[in-house]
């Protein structure tokens, strides 16, 4: 499992709209800027975000984006799923796959299944308000 610049940066968006939660709406461009990553790319994954009501988002004068829910309330594992789609390790534990014609005789199934329950349980622990701690405060927060 390989997390794509995608799912890095949704985190890093949805910190730093933490971070300045006290602005009220913030423009996509401070957060580019603050970030160093390109507001076109950005549009991209705040629009994901504003889908699955992560974020809402305000046209016009005064306008821009915020989070729809305190810090605390943001898994990081949900935002991955949203992000990446699967983070199953192997195609035979994803949802949608069709099953593998060996899974009767497969020895090595049940260390995937762990290693999906440990991935899982390690992403789904963590909240956006988490990561705003960083294990090294002044670091900003190179995800």
């Amino acid at each position: 499992m390989l997390i794509s610049t995608k799912g890095r940066y949704a985190l890093r968006v949805l910190i730093d709209m933490a971070e300045h939660s006290g602005m009220g709406f913030i423009k996509l461009r401070d957060i580019a800027d603050r970030q160093e990553i390109s507001e076109k790319y950005l549009e991209s994954i705040v629009k994901e975000l504003v889908r699955s009501n992560i974020v809402v988002g305000l046209r016009g004068k005064g306008g821009g984006y915020q989070l729809s829910k305190a810090p605390e309330e943001i898994v990081v594992g949900d935002v991955l799923r949203l992000m990446e789609g699967s983070l199953s390790p192997v195609s035979c534990l994803e949802g949608s796959s069709m099953g593998c014609p060996r899974v009767s005789e497969c020895r090595t199934l049940s260390f995937w299944r762990g290693l999906d329950d440990v991935i899982r349980q390690y992403i789904d622990r963590y909240s956006i308000a988490d990561l705003m701690q960083g294990e090294d405060a002044g670091n900003n927060y190179i995800i």
